[in-house]
This record gives structure tokens, sequence and C-alpha cells, in this order.
């Protein structure tokens, strides 16, 4: 099959596209390199997946030298020319569009970044699937679109009508948009509502791999809201696992349109999270324990039946070993890359 992975450098996107590539499937992987968070590290995901730095060019194919059937390309989902270009010639079988402006506090300050991004570029993907049939668009929704539920377990069929984020707001809209697609014109899409991803390759900018970085080099933690949050950490091999598993398989409803959420079910406090970090890599964290900050949530907690029923999956990484994992590649990786992992610590963002 032939795939289009979005946001091909970022954290999701990277390991789908190896993930993909080495199963067999011609991949092309686009990624428009923006500067939210270090673009060394993203640059340093492509080369992982065989992508010579030097040869990225803007809107120019680039092969991959670790896997024939991978290719990358520099660009921007706002580029309607560009992208409805792409899909006239390739004519993919799979879109997995994990392209997404994110984080909370970002959002606060630049929410024009996320109507670009999340609205415009993923309306963008629907026309060109619309005029280009696939057989199914799957897209990455976000455990934020739950708000500050109290209910828990967090159920796809809840009410998700109160974000508390634009982020969150413009993933729910991603979901709607979707929705009148598959009606409309009968595109076969599913969301994925993602819960805290986590494991090597993380975003610099994310609790799990900042809560990492900073017990190693003994800088303080902010825990927000005193350290009475809890989240659903996932680990990023559970999350392709996933992934890989519903790309394949698209929905068979009358309007072919279905949304799931993909989270271990085990919802940690973040403190019980930080406490496994101390055991795994044998160094006390400086916590500084702070009110709670804009635009986040309480708890995250995912019902995965869903997913279990149709799928027969269910993650399997428990929080020790993925951060066991973690902290190998951290060791190993750093060594050689320690500027590349340099992030403040104003925000601890989970989505």
């Amino acid at each position: 099959m032939k795939i289009l992975v979005t946001g091909a450098a970022g954290f999701i996107g990277f390991h789908a596209a190896k993930h993909f590539a080495e199963s067999g499937n011609r991949v092309i992987g686009i990624d428009n390199l923006n500067d939210y968070y270090n673009v060394e590290l993203k640059y340093a995901r492509l080369e992982e997946s065989g992508i010579n730095r030097q040869q990225i060019r803007y809107l120019q194919a680039v092969q991959s030298l670790e896997y024939p059937n991978y290719k990358f390309i520099k660009a921007d989902l706002q580029d309607k020319v560009f992208i409805d270009k792409l899909f006239k010639n390739e004519h993919f079988d799979i879109v997995c569009h994990l392209a997404a402006q994110a984080g909370v506090r970002y959002s606060i300050e630049n929410p024009y970044a996320y109507i670009n991004s999340n609205i415009t570029g993923f309306l963008n993907i629907l026309e060109a699937c619309r005029f280009n049939p696939v057989k199914h668009l799957v897209y990455a929704s976000s455990s934020s679109v739950y708000g500050q539920r109290n209910q828990v377990p967090y159920s796809e069929s809840d009410q998700v009508d109160s974000p508390v984020s634009l982020y969150a707001a413009t993933k729910k809209s991603n979901e709607l948009m979707a929705h009148t697609y598959s009606k409309l014109y009968n595109v076969p899409t599913t969301g994925i509502r993602f819960f805290t991803v986590y494991g090597p390759w993380g975003r610099p900018d994310m609790a799990p791999f900042k809560f990492m970085n900073s017990v190693m080099k003994g800088i303080p933690i902010n825990v927000f809201n005193y350290g009475k949050l809890s989240r659903d950490f996932t680990y990023i091999d559970d999350i392709i696992q996933a992934l890989s598993a519903i790309a394949v398989r698209p929905p068979l409803n009358e309007i072919p349109y279905k949304i799931y959420n993909v989270g271990a079910g085990q919802p940690v406090q973040l403190l019980d999270f930080i406490s496994v970090i101390e055991q795994v890599t044998g160094k006390t964290a400086d916590k500084r324990l702070v009110e709670m900050q804009d635009g986040d949530v309480y708890q995250t907690y995912a019902d995965t039946s869903r997913l279990e029923h149709d799928f027969h999956f269910r993650p399997r990484v428990s929080i020790r070993e993925g951060i066991s994992k973690l902290y190998d590649w951290y060791i190993n990786y750093t060594r050689h890359s320690e500027e590349i992992f340099h992030s403040d610590n104003s925000e601890n963002t989970f989505v």
C-alpha cells in the first residue's frame, strides 16, 4: 500500500513512518519542520529514518538511505496547491494525518498558529481525500477534547462540548469536519484520541521527557496543581501498534466514520510518574509544587473497550518498562546530542 504520513518529523509521525516503511509499504512523509521546539530534534529523527538533512529542500522529495520505499518532502499543509498535486500524482491508499500544532499554553499565546495548522491544514487534507479518493484517512485527535470531566474513564460516547484550550477546540473541530466529509462525500475517516504519549524521540516540551531530563540534570521540576494531576501515560510502541491496526481497517458504518481512544487505561499521578523516573535513574528529583496552569485538565483516563472490541488490542507496556526504555535511549542518545534537548521548564505539556 502507499501511505502518506503528515508530521513525519514529529514524535508520533516519525515512529509511524518508520513502522510503515519497515512493514513493506511505500511511504511518503511530509513535515514543515517548524520551530515550535528545537528543529534539530526533527532533523535528527529524519536522519534516524535515513533522510539526509543536507538534501532537504522545500517541496523536493528526498529518498531515504535506510528504506528504499520511503521518501520525505518538506512541505506545509497550508499549501493547497502542493497538497492537491501530491494527492493527484501519488494515489495514496491510506493517509495518516499526524501533523498539528500542539501544546496548551502556546495555543493561548499564539492562537492563529492553531487555526492555520489544525483547521486550514486539515481542511486541505480532507479536500484532497474528497477529490482523490483514499481507502482510509486516519487522523490524530486528542484526549484534550474531554476537557474537565469528572466522570471517568473517558468514553468515546461522552459529550465533548466544553474544551478548556483552543488546542482542544481545534481537535474537536477536526472530528466534526471529518464526520461531515464522511457523511457528504463518503470519505472513510477515523480519529484517534491519543492520551499522553511518551518514549524515545519524544518532544522536549512534553512533561514525560522534561521530567526525565530535569531529574538527570538536577533541574527543578514545576509540578502543577501541587502534584494533584493524573495522566494516562501511553508508551509510543503501543500507540504505533494501535495506529497501524486501525489504519488498515476503515470503518464499515453507513457513515464511514469512527473515533477511538488510544491510551493505557491506567492513569498515573504525576508524583508517582516522577517517582518511577527516580527509581529507574537512581537520582532524586527537585520538585517545585506550583498552582494549576491555564488550559490544563486535572486528569485523563481512557476507556479503551471500543479499541479492544474492534481490534482485540490492549496497550501492553507498563510505566516502569516504558520509563526504563526512555531512560536507555536518553543515556545513549544525549551522550552525543546534548544540545537538542534544551527546553525551558515553564510549561509541562501533555498533548
